[in-house]
C-alpha cells in the first residue's frame, strides 16, 4: 500500500476531530461561562530513506541531508482558552461574574467542582445552589452576623431560623429639636409633641406631651395638660394603655428655661422611668380602664434630650426623633428579611425590614496554577487534575460583579474561519486518498 493513502487517512481523522471541536464551540456560543477549545496538529513520525552524512576529504564530496518520508498527522493538543468572556447584565443579585482568574466552588456528595457560570439561586431550604442543584461553597458568617469566619469552605445557607429575623431592641433615648414660640405655649394646653419608643418586644408606642409656657418657664405635661398623673401610651395598632405603677408617674419637675438669646439654659435631658407594660391597663373608648393588660414587655428607662430646642420669635416647629440627637439608642422593631446583596468581594448581606443588615457568608474563588489543565465534567463544571494544581479547600477572596453573567468566550468569526480551513483540509486529504487509489489501480492494471 502507498504511504500517501495512510497519510490521507490520518489527515481525515484529525480534521474530523477539529471539526467536532469547532462544532461544539459554536453550539456553546451562548452558554454562560463556557471556555472555547482549539485543536493543534503535529506530524506523527517519518520513515528515513537515507541518513545524513558528513563531508568527506577522502571522496571530495560534501555532506548529504537525510531523506525522510512523513507518515501522516496526529492531534498534538486540544487546548482550553481561558480568556474572559463578555458581560451580560441581568440585574439579578445572585448572577455573578468573576473579574479575572478564579472559579466558584460548588459541590455535592460526590466531591467539589469548579465553575465560571455564576447563575446562582436559592432553594426552598435556603441553600445557595447552581442550576443543577450543587451547593455553592464559601466561608460562613459569625453567629452575630458581623464578620466572616475564614476556614475550609462549606455550603452556604442564606435562610434559616437564625437569619430570617433580627431581634428587637428597646428604646433608651428620644430627642426633641426645633423652635418654641412663647405665644404658642400659652394657648390652651401648649405646644403639642409626641414621644415615640419601642418596648423590649419591638412594639412601638407613642406618648402625647405638651410644652406649656408660664412665668418665663416651659413645663412638660401629659395629654390631659397635667403633671403627676399616670403616663398614657398608644401602640401602633391604636390601643391606649395607662401605666400602672406610682414610679411611672409622668415627671412634674421638667422645666425648661431659655436665656435672652433663645438658648436653653436648664438641663437638656430628663429621664422617664422603666414602664412594665404587663401591668399597664388597657383603656376603652371612653378612657376608662379595663381588665386587659399590656404585653409582657418593658419600656426601658428613656433619656429625653431637649438640647435641640430654641426659643426665638419665629414660628413654632418642634420635631421629635426616636434616639438621641445622633440617632443612637433608638431601639427597633423585630426585623424580617427583605432582600439580599452580594458585594464585589463575594460577601452576602441580608437586609431586614427594621433597617438591620447581617452578613450571611462569603462566596470565594478557587485559583489554579494552570487553569487550562482542568477537566470538563459537563454542566459548566470542572475538576482538578494532576496538571492543573490542587484546591487548598480554603479558597481566596474573589472579585465579583453582581447582576452580571459572564458569557461564552467563543469568537464566531474565528470559528467560521477555522471551519473553512478545516473543511478544505478535509477535502484535500480525501483527494490524496482518491489519487492514491487511482495510482494503485494503474499499478494493478499493468498485468493485462
Amino acid at each position: 500500500m502507498m504511504r500517501s493513502m495512510f497519510s490521507g487517512v490520518s489527515g481525515l481523522r484529525v480534521h474530523q476531530t477539529r471539526m467536532d471541536v469547532i462544532g461544539n464551540n459554536i453550539a456553546n456560543v451562548n452558554t454562560i461561562g463556557y471556555k472555547s477549545q482549539r485543536v493543534t496538529f503535529n506530524e506523527v513520525f517519518s520513515q528515513t530513506l537515507q541518513s545524513a552524512s558528513a563531508a568527506s576529504d577522502e571522496t571530495g564530496r560534501g555532506g548529504l541531508n537525510p531523506m525522510q518520508v512523513g507518515l501522516g498527522v496526529n492531534i498534538s493538543s486540544i487546548d482550553m482558552l481561558m480568556t474572559q468572556g463578555a458581560a451580560q447584565r441581568t440585574d439579578n443579585p445572585f448572577d455573578l461574574m468573576i473579574n479575572g482568574e478564579g472559579f466558584i466552588v460548588v459541590g455535592d456528595a460526590t466531591g467539589k467542582y469548579f465553575t465560571r457560570a455564576g447563575a446562582l439561586r436559592m432553594d426552598d431550604e435556603g441553600n445557595l445552589i447552581i442550576p443543577n442543584g450543587m451547593k455553592v461553597q464559601g466561608w460562613p458568617a459569625s453567629k452575630d452576623g458581623k464578620e466572616i469566619t475564614r476556614k475550609d469552605v462549606e455550603p452556604l445557607k442564606l435562610n434559616d431560623p437564625t437569619t430570617k429575623f433580627t431581634s428587637p431592641e428597646a428604646t433608651t433615648a428620644t430627642s426633641l429639636s426645633g423652635n418654641l414660640n412663647t405665644d404658642d405655649g400659652t394657648d390652651g394646653k401648649g405646644v403639642p409633641s409626641q414621644l415615640k419608643m419601642y418596648d423590649s418586644l419591638g412594639n412601638l408606642y407613642s406618648i402625647n406631651v405638651f410644652l406649656k409656657y408660664d412665668a418665663g418657664k416651659w413645663s412638660v405635661t401629659d395629654q390631659n395638660g397635667e403633671t403627676g398623673k399616670p403616663i398614657i401610651l398608644t401602640d401602633q395598632n391604636g390601643n391606649t394603655y395607662q401605666a400602672a405603677q406610682a414610679t411611672e408617674i409622668f415627671p412634674n419637675n421638667i422645666e425648661l428655661e431659655f436665656d435672652a438669646s433663645g438658648k436653653l439654659t436648664t438641663t437638656a435631658a430628663f429621664t422617664l422611668p422603666t414602664i412594665d407594660m404587663s401591668k399597664a391597663l388597657l383603656l376603652d373608648d371612653t378612657g376608662a380602664t379595663t381588665a386587659t393588660t399590656g404585653p409582657i414587655a418593658n419600656i426601658s428607662q428613656i433619656t429625653i434630650d431637649y438640647s435641640g430646642l430654641t426659643q426665638y420669635a419665629s414660628k413654632t416647629n418642634v420635631n421629635t426623633k426616636v434616639g438621641d440627637k445622633d440617632g443612637k439608642n433608638a431601639g427597633k422593631a423585630a426585623g424580617t428579611m427583605s432582600g439580599y446583596d452580594v458585594g464585589t468581594d463575594g460577601k452576602i448581606t441580608a437586609y431586614y425590614s427594621n433597617g438591620d443588615r447581617r452578613l450571611l457568608g462569603q462566596i470565594v474563588v478557587a485559583q489554579f496554577d494552570n487553569p487550562a489543565g482542568l477537566e470538563k465534567n459537563g454542566d459548566n463544571l470542572y475538576t482538578a487534575t494532576a496538571n492543573s494544581g490542587d484546591f487548598d479547600n480554603v479558597g481566596k477572596v474573589g472579585n465579583f460583579q453582581a447582576g452580571v453573567l459572564e458569557m461564552s468566550n467563543v469568537d464566531l468569526s474565528s470559528e467560521f474561519t477555522d471551519m473553512i480551513v478545516t473543511q478544505r483540509g478535509f477535502q484535500a486529504n480525501s483527494r490524496i486518498i482518491s489519487v492514491s487509489d487511482e495510482m494503485l489501480q494503474e499499478l494493478t492494471n499493468l498485468k493485462r
